[in-house]
């Protein structure tokens, strides 16, 4: 007959085996969910939405009609401005906004593309055509400049911001910022936001 003490042992190197087995699977979720290393796990900059409301910025479309960007509310919308001759980074920038964009599959209908071209540059028929379904407005300088936050030295028209489907501006990602790392941060928002 098997002594109580034996018994008593047996079950507690069981659970030693079990919890040396388990520790680094618990110790990686208290990391990157409770301590998350850098203090963060996005790689664009969080804004406060409560800072950034979308302002009205009496925008019109390229053939005049006057057209708010609150017209866009209830998606997320990929967000950059940059002037009408669109030189190679505001180039850069639409490809990568439409490539994030279809890269969402069966989600990327939640997210709309907009850019506000700030000056009285007549925008390239063939780049409206490449960018089919790239929301095109014609906005002032002077309203973004009070209302789009940049990095330190950098301008409006380095960045990729994102607006919230209530139409609060929530992250700004930096200049030159890498299309995969942008991927992961769209995907996490629009899982969150995910109704059902």
């Amino acid at each position: 007959m098997e002594k109580p003490n034996s018994k008593h042992a047996g079950r507690w190197k069981l659970l030693l085996v079990l919890a040396v087995c388990a520790a680094p699977m618990l110790l990686s979720y208290l990391f990157y969910f409770v301590i998350k290393p850098e203090g963060r796990t996005n790689y664009g900059v969080i804004l406060d939405p409560r800072s950034y409301p979308m302002p009205k910025l009496d925008a019109h479309l390229l053939g005049g009609e006057s057209k708010e960007l609150d017209a866009y509310k209830g998606k997320w919308i990929l967000l950059q401005a940059d002037s009408g001759e669109c030189a190679d980074a505001c180039k850069k920038k639409m490809y990568d906004m439409r490539q994030l964009r279809l890269i969402q599959g069966k989600e990327m209908d939640r997210i709309e593309r907009v850019w506000l071209i700030t000056d009285n540059k007549p925008v390239d028929t063939v780049l409206i055509r490449e960018y089919d379904g790239t929301r095109m407005l014609s906005v002032s300088q002077d309203k973004l400049k009070s209302w789009l936050p940049v990095d330190a030295n950098t301008v409006i028209s380095d960045h990729i911001y994102i607006i919230d489907p209530l139409g609060n501006l929530m992250m700004r990602f930096p200049k030159d910022a890498d299309p995969n790392k942008v991927k992961k941060d769209i995907g996490k928002l629009l899982k969150a936001s995910a109704i059902g």
